[in-house]
């Protein structure tokens, strides 16, 4: 990590897996399973019959895609808490707003995907038969994916945010030890 930089390949990585966890957001958002009121013509009974499962697949595929770029981060700065620490000044504030607001996003943008994901499947899979005259079949709401879709967005961006100036922070400290002359106390004034 040359000048505070960081890797490219831990940004492109990042980038990658938060896109691909859009890309799944979105295309369960329009796969999501809509129910149709039916009515068996032998037993005069009504229920719902629902058009796909697919939504549920690719809101899992976004939640774990997601999950993946946030530990891949988590992974190479250590979470923040462990290894070097990191330099006192702009840099070090930055990184910590921007790796809270990322858990933040991230957490919400999870919540989003997996809550869909899995009222999905609940209406999906195990609606039966109802002996009612006047009912609807429940669906999930729209905007659950996008939802979690925007959210994975703001937290692509606030990771990009983070790991700049968490490898920043890290890289002004590394230069600040190595300028050092000797380990003494220095007791000039500052000219």
């Amino acid at each position: 990590m040359g000048e505070g930089k960081g890797s490219t390949l831990v940004h492109l990585l990042v980038v990658v897996l938060s896109l691909v966890a859009f890309g799944f957001a979105i295309a369960a958002e329009r796969q999501r399973s809509v129910g149709e009121i039916r009515t068996d013509v032998q037993t005069n009974q009504t229920y719902c019959v629902y058009n796909s499962d697919v939504a549920t697949g690719y809101g899992v595929g976004g939640f774990l895609f997601l999950l993946s770029g946030e530990s891949l981060l988590m992974g190479v700065t250590k979470c923040m808490c462990f290894g070097r620490p990191l330099a006192p000044g702009g840099n070090r504030a930055w990184s910590i707003i921007y790796f809270i607001s990322s858990w933040a996003t991230f957490l919400v943008a999870e919540a989003c995907l997996i809550a869909g994901a899995t009222k999905n499947a609940y209406h999906t899979k195990y609606r039966g038969m109802i002996y009612a005259q006047n009912f609807s079949c429940e669906a999930l709401r729209k905007g659950v994916f996008v939802s979690g879709a925007v959210f994975v967005v703001a937290t692509m961006i606030l990771n990009v945010y983070y790991y700049m100036y968490f490898t920043k922070a890290t890289a002004a400290q590394a230069t600040h030890k190595a300028n050092r002359s000797s380990s003494t106390v220095g007791m000039t004034g500052y000219a």
